[in-house]
């Protein structure tokens, strides 16, 4: 479930028409040769969440957004529209079910060369179709 959780969130997360104006790129690892800003998969890792009649999984997604700005918020509206995106996932896939989908963490760094790196963890909770 882990996997096509990340292609249906990398797909959805593309398919958005405000994302696709902003980045130029959202790829599953870090594009090597897309300037910025663009969106990819940092790290994802799952544990078990069956119940007694259904297979489950938890899922973590880390998404990393590139971006460029010399001040604090250069990407705020950006990374809002990311999260809503992302919070607007639609539930009911082919594969599987989302019961929850929470923001856990974000960390945002500066980088050099007016370079950012934002990172946005997050939890889904997974149900087997």
């Amino acid at each position: 479930m882990e996997i096509a959780l990340r292609a249906a969130l990398l797909t959805w997360l593309a398919a958005d028409p405000a994302l696709a104006d902003e980045l130029n790129a959202v790829a599953e690892e870090a594009p090597s040769r897309v300037s910025p800003p663009w969106l990819a998969v940092a790290a994802s890792a799952s544990t078990d969440w069956s119940c007694k009649t259904v297979a489950g999984r938890e899922v973590r997604i880390a998404l990393e957004l590139h971006c460029r700005g010399d001040t604090p918020d250069a990407a705020a509206g950006l990374v809002s529209t990311i999260e809503a995106r992302i919070e607007s996932l639609p539930r009911i896939q082919p594969d599987f079910h989302i019961a929850t989908i929470q923001f856990l963490r974000a960390r945002a760094e500066q980088r050099g060369e007016s370079r950012r790196a934002i990172l946005l963890e997050y939890r889904f909770r997974l149900l087997a179709q």
